[in-house]
């Protein structure tokens, strides 16, 4: 067994495997970009070393710096993590040629299945049933338009060296076709450093559906069954889960004995992932085989209690497996939702800067055997940075069944605060609550056919109000008594503070009483006209940042964030400013006029943080609604920014190469 490795990559992913390793007794070396030299997997590892500036070309893409950092730091062995070079074979063969183990698949393996135009082929050769398309290099968009054409639309834009939903488009017709090609090879190009894209047909309402194979260098190939990632946005998966509420045992069986066959054909070892589109009949076709470690592997990792990362660096050591496929048995239900530094008001556009604040659910399994796991790779007070991917944690939560592994997610995110930067967990915590979801009703076009005019702000039905009146209420019942209590206020002359509370959310009034003492309190609501009161238990103090407690014995965490007259509070995807005064102190509060915000109409905003990649038109140009203004790259993925309605640029503001931050003005319009 090796005594130190060291991992190839960033964040999450290289926290996750410094964990396992540390697990197994091996010491760790961490690398890094200027960007991460106070990023959490440098703090987490035993030893560290500079790779160079922060963009992913200058850095952790750099071979040649990897493996000096193993020569100064005497590592026998490199984990490649996902992403970066982790499925790229002149890096395993130059880690071999300096006799540095690699923590993966052999490279015969990765340039076979690492390629998805070769991939395919090789698919196809070993039976395996794969999607219509066109697998040769394509030299440019005319013969792209030529061969969507000649498959049917839509069709599918891939780089054939990409991951991640990078240089990724779906094309309805030759327009989106010459766009996306366009985007498609810029994208691969910068994040892999191979601008090969290809085109297959796009199976619409597909679900995709993978498979976890794990071999070792003995011969022997399993599978660990199948994960659900369906919920998917611009091609990148949101959450996953572990089984497929699709699938029966006969289908399991038959895609994972496909896997294991593809595996075989190319000697594969190490953990691999073979990805499926699947029809809602149940049918099946071969999209691409990852050669390295998935994202999402928690959710495999908790149904079979199998640590892929341990497995990944046993059988680099040359150890068999230490199971066969009969004793691979899947047990519960896992769910993981990916916590991105994104804003879901805008678009899901991503959001950098500095975690003012970050508490994360807490880790480990209750009496009622449901687990809460959260991957990360940041802290409080560190940044997010525009250079990298926009991923916080990867939450993961564990059940006997599928409805309770839901459950627990939702009482997770509520619980699950951050301050400083925009994250999608309203998102997340709506869609655990969206009835389709629950029911398993899944496809890839989900997000965009549910929202299809984006995400907006979750109207609170009559029981989620009521619980955030109810913790707007006793919040500031508890706060004002301690001033009370502290200042000597109102107890001249026996004087109470009046028990009565006028709540107002977003222009509505909610009346109620709130009495009792900590922790204990009763919420009377004026609308009950049988004057019962929801009782109210919790250890909440000022200053904790998620209130938990029962509202009439059920568990509820509540988000709450203090305002200048009230609450910002969060629960179960809604988001509500909850203010909270005195019948008198609402009749004053109406009287105050409210503040407009500027007019932007005529101006095109950065709509994120990001790097200006190019200006389409002039000054004094006509624009017409639709027609692309500007393209802006952000964490990796390019944005293009088009006119929202017909005008003339009257003024240009930002050129290409420019750095902006969100909403800097990118030019004017007459």
């Amino acid at each position: 067994m090796f005594s130190k490795i060291l991992i190839a990559n960033r964040g999450e992913i290289a926290c996750r495997v410094i964990r396992t390793a540390r697990k197994m007794g091996i010491a760790t070396v961490a690398v890094y970009s200027d960007a991460d030299k106070d990023a959490l997997h440098v703090e987490m590892a035993d030893e560290a070393v500079r790779i160079g500036p922060p963009p992913v070309a200058e850095s952790y893409l750099l071979i040649d710096r990897i493996i000096e950092a193993c020569r100064e730091t005497s590592a026998e062995a490199v984990h490649p993590g996902y992403g970066f070079l982790s499925e790229n074979a002149k890096f395993a063969e130059a880690l071999d040629a300096a006799g540095i183990a690699f923590i993966g698949p052999p490279t015969n393996a990765i340039e076979a299945m690492g390629d998805k135009i070769e991939s395919k082929k090789v698919a196809d050769a070993a039976g395996v049933s794969t999607v219509p398309g066109y697998l040769g290099v394509i030299e440019d968009s005319e013969q792209a338009v030529r061969i969507a054409e000649d498959i049917g639309y839509p069709v599918m834009i891939k780089a054939s060296a990409g991951g991640g939903g990078k240089g990724m488009r779906v094309a309805y017709d030759a327009k989106e076709v010459t766009e996306g090609f366009t985007r498609s090879k810029s994208e691969a190009r910068s994040s892999f450093g191979d601008d090969r894209v290809f085109v297959e047909k796009f199976i619409e309402n597909p679900r995709h559906v993978e498979i976890q194979v794990l071999g070792d260098k003995h011969g022997n190939v399993v599978y660990l069954g199948e994960r659900e990632c369906s919920i998917q946005r611009r091609n990148q998966k949101v959450v996953e889960e572990a089984p497929s509420p699709l699938l029966d045992p006969a289908t399991r069986k038959a895609m994972g004995e496909q896997s294991v066959a593809l595996a075989k054909a190319v000697g594969y070892f190490s953990a691999g992932t073979v990805e499926f589109v699947a029809g809602q009949d149940k049918s099946f076709y071969f999209l691409e085989m990852n050669t390295r470690l998935q994202v999402e592997h928690p959710v495999t990792e908790l149904v079979t209690g199998i640590d892929l990362v341990e497995q990944m660096i046993r059988v680099a050591a040359g150890e068999p497996l230490p199971f066969a496929q009969d004793d691979i048995v899947l047990d519960g239900w896992a769910i993981e939702s990916r916590v991105y530094a994104e804003d879901p008001y805008r678009n899901f556009l991503p959001s950098i800067g500095r975690l003012v604040r970050l508490q994360a659910p807490q880790e480990g399994t209750d009496d009622e055997g449901l687990t809460v796991r959260v991957d990360t790779g940041v802290q409080e007070g560190g940044e997010i940075s525009m250079f990298y991917d926009p991923m916080i944690a990867k939450l993961v939560t564990h059940g006997p069944d599928r409805e309770s592994a839901i459950r627990h997610m939702s009482k997770a995110l509520d619980s699950y605060y951050i301050d400083g930067i925009q994250q999608n967990i309203p998102f997340l915590s709506a869609l655990m609550d969206h009835p389709r979801w629950i029911a398993g009703n899944l496809s890839t076009g989900f997000i965009s056919e549910e929202y299809p005019d984006g995400f907006h702000p979750r109207d609170p039905d009559r029981q989620a109000e009521r619980v955030i009146c109810a913790v707007a209420a006793c919040v500031d019942h508890l706060q004002n008594s301690r001033r009370r209590s502290i200042t000597g206020q109102m107890t001249v002359g026996g004087y109470r503070f009046p028990s009565r509370r006028v709540v107002r959310l977003d222009g509505r009034e909610v009346m109620l009483s709130v009495s009792g003492e900590f922790p204990d309190f009763s919420v009377a609501f004026a609308a009950d006209e049988d004057g019962s009161a929801v009782r109210v238990h919790s250890h909440w103090v000022p200053g904790m940042a998620v209130w938990a407690g029962t509202i009439d014995g059920e568990q509820v965490s509540v988000q709450v964030r203090p305002t200048l007259t009230g609450y910002s509070l969060a629960h179960r995807g809604v988001a509500l400013k909850a203010d909270v005064f005195t019948e008198r102190e609402a009749e004053l509060a109406a009287l105050m006029p409210e503040k407009t915000p500027p007019d932007t109409s005529r101006m095109l905003l950065c709509p994120m943080p990001g790097l200006v990649v190019s200006i389409a038109v002039e000054e004094g140009q006509e624009v017409k609604a639709g027609e692309t203004l500007a393209v802006v790259e952000a964490m990796k993925m390019e944005n293009v920014l088009r006119a929202e309605r017909d005008g003339v640029v009257s003024r240009i503001h930002a050129q290409p190469g420019a750095s902006l931050a969100v909403d800097a003005v990118i030019m004017e319009f007459e």
